[in-house]
């Protein structure tokens, strides 16, 4: 089979595999909203100098791609691994396209000295089966859960509010739309980090995160068009920003939140302030987006904490990703779903 590499910048390949996407959305991942390819576009240009990434697709007799997959080369941290995204046409599937692009892309992994491979496959999907049977290694599973704000009851954010400032003493709220504020930049970054003590995959190393990357992600959220969200708990004593929450509206569909970075840092945790937040942007939303309607989240199965302070607020599981990891050196193809474009981060 033959194999053609493809620019990942450029918006007519990505359509391409929107597309793509698209019409095996029902198959693949028949819950949740399905991505603008505007935001396709930013996920696939994001992570300036700390990502790099290549695209392959198999070309179709007739024209167009049978199949393609872009491999996401961490170039600063956690040098040693490789995230595949891989996405197979609806038609071409059960032909041995994707496990052909599959082989290619453990070979372009270990031409970049990768020495794991990781993808993700939506529980009960026929990528889970593809993936045990190829020898890949189920390292963890993801847990996408949806607040649908209509089913809320009457009075219940006022009481978890009341709640969460009682435990929160010393602490006020910050918040703001759009890009990182330059007073906040550097305290977005320290809080940011505190998602290293979240459960990761097996082989993860601790990601650094810096002013350059905050603006990174300021970058990725201006190229996807989002109106951006965040709420900000700033310790009273210090004036440091002890935790932030973030939620990203897509102008496409406008009755969908998209729930983004939560995190509290170590020395300021017990205090509530996670829930504090997320009330406090729930209650921001519904004047300044009022056509938002569900907001979803995803959590590893084994973050607890998290999961609890989204279940008082009422989500309720959508579906289960499960995380797969091959050795780039071992037997066989590495192990893939038939797409798994919508892990995309």
């Amino acid at each position: 089979m033959r194999f053609e590499q493809f620019d990942v910048t450029d918006q007519a390949n990505i359509r391409v595999w929107h597309g793509m996407y698209l019409a095996a959305k029902a198959v693949d991942e028949p819950l949740g909203p399905p991505a603008s390819l505007r935001a396709f576009i930013g996920w696939f240009t994001e992570g300036g100098e700390y990502v790099q990434r290549e695209g392959w697709f198999a070309p179709g007799e007739q024209g167009g791609w049978d199949g393609a997959y872009v491999l996401e080369l961490p170039a600063k941290d956690n040098t040693h691994r490789a995230k595949m995204d891989l996405l197979v046409g609806l038609e071409r599937r059960r032909r041995g396209t994707g496990t052909a692009l599959a082989r290619h892309a453990i070979e372009r992994a270990q031409a970049h000295g990768r020495t794991l491979l990781r993808s993700g496959a939506m529980e009960g999907s026929p990528g889970v089966a593809f993936a045990a049977a190829m020898g890949a290694r189920h390292d963890g599973t993801n847990v996408r859960r949806v607040q649908d704000l209509d089913d809320v009851p009457d009075g219940r954010l006022a009481e978890l509010r009341a709640g969460a400032e009682a435990a929160a003493g010393g602490y006020s709220l910050v918040s703001w739309t759009g890009a990182t504020p330059d007073e906040h930049v550097d305290q977005v970054a320290v809080v940011s980090m505190a998602l290293e003590d979240a459960p990761h995959t097996t082989g993860h190393e601790p990601v650094h995160i810096d002013a350059a990357r905050v603006r990174l992600e300021d970058e990725r959220i201006a190229v996807q068009g989002l109106r951006y969200y965040s709420v900000a708990a700033r310790c009273d004593e210090t004036g440091d920003l002890a935790g932030i929450t973030q939620v990203g509206v897509d102008p496409e569909q406008p009755d969908w939140g998209y729930q983004e970075l939560t995190a509290v840092t170590r020395p300021h945790r017990g205090h509530r302030l996670g829930l504090l937040m997320k009330v406090a942007m729930l209650e921001w939303l519904a004047g300044a987006e009022p056509a938002v309607r569900h907001i979803i989240t995803d959590n590893a199965f084994a973050n607890r904490h998290m999961i609890s302070i989204n279940e008082e607020l009422g989500y309720h599981v959508l579906d289960q990703w499960q995380i797969w990891q091959l050795g780039t050196g071992e037997q066989g193809s590495v192990a893939v779903p038939a797409s798994s474009a919508a892990t995309l981060p």
